[in-house]
């Protein structure tokens, strides 16, 4: 006699979210893990041949391809998503992710094999772009729209949470292993043990992934679109506008406070590495706390108001952080980062719900993945090498400062420009 398999206990709600937030912050960890890894590491490895400052730039612009690469992702799975589901999208996505990341950590360099290292190295990295691309839309929703409307922003910042905490692991592995090796062993071989941790990473994010039901507000559906996108660009550009401009202060800001913020540490302060990502680790420790909180906030007294108070404390922020580095201190550098993430924490944590709320649910995926996504070309690939390009153009950090309250800003406009949230 055939014994009859035990039923599978359906997830709690909490259980969704969570298991959202996890797979989410794997995927930001390898993202983030590659932009540290392009400061730190990838300059003397894969680009041997250029002076400091042109290989450093090299670097971020083999970082920005990521940033090219998540639009499109968004537009493959975005429509995806809306056509066959959410849920099965996000494991082909953790998959992607994780396998590309893997192949980084065993990647020849160019001593080996030339010119094809850093060829090989934007295969990945854009392979590592289409699977954010796809991820980040699809773990909002699922956190959404298994909750009560009511709590969408709560809901929705967890998946937000994911940002700090991959960034807390990537930047933690990378400053594990360099002070556990020598520098030699380290800018050998040593750097390549995060980035091989992925794959079983991705394992893990799999299965705490496992058994989530389908969105039951997509099942209900019946009148999805053949092409969601379309409908997007045809009935939604405003939403789609605001969303793509309420991304790039907050992109910009992000990218200057926690990475740029080492560039300039160690070429123009001349303080070590560790402090810069010391200081990074404290203040993304900080926003584990704040985003979730700052998203219940906006679910009480509204998403614009909260948002508008964080751009508003960033951009006067951007003035005050460059002196702080500035003194060398590791004490005020830990401040300066901390403050700054502060101030992200209370745009980022809204910001999910902000954007996925502003469409209706046939066609969300793609246009919350679409208005998120484009805005990290000139939001988080251009931020870095801009404020490189700035500070060498004028010799002052004031320029940087300006850049980054000018796409502050544009952040203010899209919060001023949004429609009401679809019904």
């Amino acid at each position: 006699m055939t014994a009859t398999p035990a039923p599978v206990r359906p997830r709690t709600q909490r259980e969704i979210i969570g298991a959202c937030a996890v797979g989410t912050a794997l995927e930001w960890y390898d993202f983030f893990l590659y932009g540290t890894a392009a400061v730190l590491v990838f300059r003397p490895l894969f680009f041997p041949d250029s002076d400091p400052a042109t290989g450093t730039l090299l670097a971020f612009a083999t970082y920005g391809v990521g940033f090219i690469a998540r639009p499109i992702g968004s537009v493959v799975f975005g429509y995806l998503g809306d056509r066959v589901g959410r849920r099965n999208v996000l494991a082909v996505t953790l998959l992607v992710m994780g396998m590309s990341t893997f192949l980084i950590g065993i990647l020849p360099t160019h001593a080996s094999i030339g010119t094809a290292a850093p060829v090989l190295l934007v295969v990945l990295r854009f392979v590592q772009g289409l699977s954010l691309g796809g991820e980040w839309g699809g773990a909002v929703l699922l956190s959404m729209e298994h909750s009560s409307r009511r709590r969408w922003g709560l809901a929705a910042s967890w998946v937000q949470f994911g940002v700090p905490a991959g960034n807390i692991a990537a930047v933690g592995m990378l400053a594990f292993a360099g002070l556990v090796l020598s520098d030699t062993a380290f800018a050998t071989w040593g750097w390549r043990l995060p980035f091989l941790v992925s794959a079983a990473l991705a394992l893990v994010g799999l299965w705490v992934r496992r058994n989530i039901a389908e969105s039951p507000m997509f099942t209900r559906q019946t009148d999805i679109p053949a092409n969601p996108l379309s409908a997007v660009f045809r009935s939604h550009r405003r939403a789609l506008t605001a969303s793509f401009c309420v991304r790039i202060g907050v992109d910009v800001a992000f990218y200057i406070f926690t990475l740029y913020l080492l560039t300039h540490l160690t070429e123009e302060v001349g303080v070590a590495e560790s402090v810069g990502l010391v200081a990074v680790v404290v203040g993304s420790a900080v926003q584990l706390v704040l985003i979730p909180w700052f998203g219940r906030l906006s679910d009480v007294y509204g998403r614009k108001g909260i948002a508008v108070a964080g751009a508003v404390a960033a951009a006067v922020w951007a003035w005050v952080f460059f002196p702080l580095l500035d003194t060398g201190s590791t004490a005020a550098i830990i401040a300066a980062v901390t403050v700054a993430l502060v101030a992200h924490a209370a745009m980022y944590g809204p910001q999910a719900a902000f954007i996925a709320e502003l469409f209706p649910t046939k066609v969300r995926y793609s246009g919350t993945s679409l208005g998120y996504q484009l805005a990290g070309v000139p939001g988080g690939a251009l931020a870095p090498i801009a404020a490189i390009v700035l500070f060498d153009l004028f010799d002052s950090a004031a320029a940087v400062s300006l850049y980054t309250t000018a796409a502050l800003a544009v952040t203010v406009i899209g919060l001023a420009i949004a429609p009401k949230p679809a019904r």
